[in-house]
């Protein structure tokens, strides 16, 4: 604990300072239960998510023969833009998935075999899937950084900063009773004297 001065300056300053600390962690307290909450929903959303995709996967699992033949997907289905909108979640800025689109060249179906349109199609929804999920795990990466910070935050004044000050100025008023008390008896002492001389 840092020395501190014993004086009335100081001590209106130790009491502005914790009517500060006690003015603003509630709202600490508030953001950190907000962040929870929002990490939580966003933890269910990528869990099921998950789950969407597995029973997707294993929906399409008799193509999987035909996935490993030289198509070359990777030529027919191209990202051309994933749509995310920004938001800001108590402080925090986050995207979100809105949509995605996917580049589809001309191919000649001379070449493809037949069941190429669905297979494209079939693929570029489990890269819809997969993009989704990128996005919903850089959220939860986000919001844990933002919470981890405020709960550092919430302790800091709970335990370090609001304790300190509540001693701070109990030790001040302590100091400043003792002078009183001391300035009273030295006043007192003083009186006697003089009444003693007359």
């Amino acid at each position: 604990m840092a020395k501190i001065k014993l004086t009335k300056n100081e001590l209106k300053n130790q009491k502005d300072g914790l009517k500060r600390f006690t003015r603003y962690l509630p709202t600490l307290m508030l953001k950190k239960q907000q962040l929870q909450l929002v990490i939580r929903q966003v933890e269910t959303a990528l869990k099921n998510k998950k789950e969407e995709r597995d029973r997707f996967r294993d929906e399409i699992f008799s193509w999987v023969d035909v996935f490993g033949e030289k198509v070359g997907f990777e030529e027919l289905v191209k990202i051309k833009s994933l749509e995310i909108e920004d938001s800001n979640i108590a402080g925090v800025d986050i995207q979100i998935f809105k949509g995605i689109q996917f580049e589809m060249p001309e191919y000649n179906l001379f070449e493809k075999p037949l069941w190429i349109d669905a297979a494209v199609e079939k693929v570029s929804k489990l890269l819809a899937y997969d993009e989704e999920m990128k996005i919903l795990e850089k959220q939860i990466e986000l919001l844990g950084a933002e919470l981890r910070v405020t709960t550092q935050r919430v302790n800091l004044f709970e335990k370090v900063k609001i304790p300190e000050a509540k001693e701070n100025i109990r030790m001040i008023q302590i100091y400043l009773g003792d002078q009183q008390t001391a300035a009273v008896v030295c006043g007192k002492i003083a009186k006697n004297k003089l009444v003693k001389v007359s």
